[in-house]
């Protein structure tokens, strides 16, 4: 199989069947804001902007990397940038891995032109730095989308799953510490929704990373969606005995900020609203990170994505308004976020 029929799997496989974690959460439902009736503050002059990379965010939301390769991709992948454009967030896209193999596929990445202005990432999966990649691949994938960073994912357990998966994961810390020595942009380092453990955030802020995208369980399960693609019984069992495997995203949060206090950190993994975005940065993280909010929106219009992030944003501001935070940063630093009972 193809990298671009394996694309297409991932895409059609997200949109038209049930991939959700089974029993496993995000962990924000079990935080809850105690309500400020005297919020002593007024709801339209709520800040929601934010700086991360060095660019400025008009909302703290990134558009989680999602596609790439294929043809309905580019349709996508459009749509997402003018959003970003029109919203004022940023923006990853899926591994370029396709693009580097078959430069025919590099358009249906190419979203620049769409989005000149927006904070946008590029994307390889760092087991690749195993398997041939250099650190002249990593910058074509930069310079591939005039991008302002680069996102290193690693995804152990879905390439363990997958029949064609790149299971060498040695020695790969110091590799993408070298990477993030040699190139010019920031290096981010994300998982893909099993989540980053204090220990392996630590380990990845020692090497040199600009940022970490915890991408914790409770959103999308890969082991599902490799379920759905298995070709016998036995990978069939196999993935579906991972389907709820990882670290719940509001764990993986408070884990990275206490292993590497001062690294920017993304949270992502099942958030879908922007109640959950407000708990995620009131537990740690510096941006939000999403996918499903904006995927099926992308299928229609970048109006409609657009659309999804001016109501992600209204809720956000309204969770702020009603706890009396101001700004990002004050909600970052809230004392009005509880455990629930």
């Amino acid at each position: 199989m193809t990298i671009e029929q394996r694309k297409a799997d991932h895409l059609r496989v997200s949109l038209e069947e049930e991939v959700q974690f089974h029993k496993v959460t995000t962990g924000l439902e079990r935080h809850r804001f105690q309500h400020q009736a005297l919020p002593e503050i007024d709801l339209d002059a709520i800040d929601l902007s934010t700086t991360f990379l060095g660019k400025r965010l008009r909302y703290p939301f990134l558009i989680s990397s999602m596609t790439g390769g294929t043809g309905e991709a580019l349709h996508i992948n459009l749509n997402l940038a003018r959003a970003a454009q029109a919203c004022g967030i940023g923006m990853g896209v899926g591994s370029q891995r396709a693009a580097i193999e078959n430069r025919a596929t590099a358009e249906t990445f190419d979203v620049r032109p769409a989005a000149p202005d927006i904070l946008l990432l590029a994307n390889l999966g760092a087991v690749q730095l195993n398997y041939s990649y250099t650190v002249d691949h990593c910058r074509l994938a930069v310079d591939m989308l005039q991008a302002d960073a680069l996102i290193l994912h690693l995804n152990p357990l879905q390439e363990a799953l997958q029949p064609e998966g790149d299971t060498n994961f040695r020695g790969l810390l110091n590799k993408i510490g070298a990477v993030c020595q040699a190139l010019d942009v920031p290096v981010v380092v994300k998982e893909i929704g099993a989540g980053l453990s204090g220990q392996v955030v630590r380990q990845l802020a020692d090497a040199g990373v600009a940022a970490v995208d915890v991408a914790g369980a409770g959103g999308t399960s890969w082991s599902r969606v490799e379920m759905y693609r298995a070709h016998t019984d036995r990978d069939r069992r196999v993935a579906a005995q991972f389907i709820d495997w990882g670290i719940p995203t509001a764990e993986a949060i408070q884990q990275a900020r206490r292993a590497a206090p001062d690294l920017p950190l993304v949270a992502s993994g099942g958030i879908n609203t922007g109640l959950e975005a407000a708990k995620a940065i009131a537990l740690g993280a510096d941006v939000v990170a999403m996918a499903r909010p904006f995927l099926t929106a992308a299928t229609v219009s970048a109006e409609a994505v657009e659309k999804a992030a001016e109501e992600l944003a209204h809720t956000l501001r309204i969770a702020m308004f009603c706890i009396g935070a101001p700004n990002v940063a004050a909600l970052k630093n809230t004392p009005h976020l509880l455990r629930a009972e």
